[in-house]
């Protein structure tokens, strides 16, 4: 038996161990806060030094273990740098997970997990988190399954099959109206606030440990890297404008965060990730959206 292989109960027991400590960690946090004098004393007449406190729930862009493509001794992910933004950062409450697709996220246990985190009084210091911060959609489509939504580059082929793209998106909606349901149900007003990544290069390039996720689909299906550039561009302007249409549902009370076009190419580490700066920016759109759509 080859002792390298871990079994899939033993991955899922270690990811909620991890997100047990976060939790511990939060708690921590939480409390201190709520119990400093310094606090007590300033909130009524002060609130603005309040920090606000969110609830994150995603994927790699949220939860990304690694420095560009290498191991980390901390992570640069947009939650990691949001943690250090502002006079009074946001304390936030991670339950991402990298490689997390949108139907993993809203799956039964998942829900189960962000139920309990809303509920319980000891995460928030108002009785629940001022907004709860989504990122899903990429894993969906990238990776192995990516070759499904591509037609064969044969004549008249446009690269991406918009009629299978198309379901596969309805799929990733469906996750996002659940997630707003949940809201509603668990957290009555907390608004969520998302994003719609930015337009990859599919180079190729990945860590030693994951990927590639788009070239191999992109070889197979016969297009060149300089096609599939196109290709990823169309599918995350449809993706984009999904959310944009969620967006502008006012019951939703979804806030979009507008990451496309944000990134140069040398900002990417790789085919879906960026670089610690590439994030930093990334991080920068989600504090200018808390900014504007928070007081203090």
């Amino acid at each position: 038996m080859n002792n390298s292989i871990v079994a899939p109960a033993d991955v899922r027991a270690k990811i909620e161990d991890d997100i047990q400590k976060r939790t511990l960690t939060h708690q921590a946090n939480i409390a201190r806060l709520a119990a400093a004098k310094e606090f007590a004393q300033t909130l009524d007449a002060a609130s603005r030094h309040q920090p606000k406190v969110f609830l994150a729930q995603g994927d790699s862009w949220f939860d990304y273990p690694l420095i560009g493509n290498g191991p980390a001794l901390g992570q640069t992910d947009i939650i990691a740098q949001l943690r250090h933004m502002g006079d009074t950062p946001p304390i936030i409450l991670n339950l991402a997970h990298h490689g997390d697709a949108a139907t993993s996220q809203m799956s039964l246990p998942k829900q189960e997990r962000m139920i309990n985190a809303l509920r319980d009084p000891a995460n928030w210091l108002n009785g629940k988190p001022d907004a709860i911060l989504f990122s899903a959609g990429g894993d969906d489509i990238a990776g192995d399954q990516f070759c499904i939504f591509l037609d064969f580059n044969a004549n008249k082929a446009t690269g991406l099959n918009d009629d299978r793209f198309t379901k596969a998106l309805g799929m990733v909606e469906a996750c996002y109206l659940e997630l707003f349901a949940l809201r509603d149900r668990v957290a009555t007003g907390v608004p969520i606030i998302g994003h719609g990544y930015d337009f990859p290069i599919p180079n190729g390039r990945h860590p030693i440990c994951a990927g590639p996720w788009l070239k191999p689909s992109l070889d197979f299906c016969n297009w060149s890297v300089a096609q599939g550039t196109g290709i990823a561009r169309q599918a995350l302007t449809k993706f984009h404008d999904m959310l944009t249409k969620l967006a502008s549902v006012k019951s939703n009370n979804f806030i979009l965060v507008e990451t496309q076009g944000v990134l140069t190419p040398a900002e990417w580490a790789n085919e879906l990730h960026p670089t610690p700066s590439g994030f930093g920016k990334m991080a920068d759109k989600f504090f200018d959206a808390i900014s504007k759509n928070f007081t203090g």
